[in-house]
């Protein structure tokens, strides 16, 4: 995980607290809450780019396709070979009615890591 030390009175150790604790709601099916955690450790670090991955993945699960796709291509710009961004990107433009864009990334998804998902999603014999 990318360094998540204090500044702006945080510390280390409370970033830590917050990216688990917000790692924790998101499984426990509270995006908004993971979010709002998330939303203070991104403001100390934009940098972080595991923080704005999981705030992605909290957004997409809030329904909020807008932010998750904005936080999904902040990541992909960081790590362009990602394949769980592609993917996860792919799923948001899904959900937002752009099949040619989700198309582009799943394929860059599988093409990246041949994860059955990422397959499946990518459709090539289609």
């Amino acid at each position: 995980m990318p360094d998540i030390s204090g500044s702006r009175g945080r510390t280390p150790e409370t970033n830590v607290i917050d990216f688990r604790a917000a790692e924790q709601l998101l499984a426990a099916r509270d995006p908004r809450g993971a979010v709002k955690l998330l939303d203070g450790l991104i403001a100390a670090h934009p940098e972080n780019t595991a923080a704005r991955l999981l705030r992605a993945r909290a957004f997409f699960a809030a329904a909020q396709l807008r932010p998750a796709e904005l936080e999904f291509s902040i990541v992909l710009e960081r790590e362009p070979d990602n394949a769980f961004a592609h993917f996860a990107l792919g799923r948001t433009y899904e959900r937002q009615l752009r099949p040619e864009q989700a198309k582009r990334h799943f394929r860059l998804a599988a093409a990246l890591d041949p994860n059955p998902r990422y397959l499946d999603a990518a459709r090539f014999d289609a």
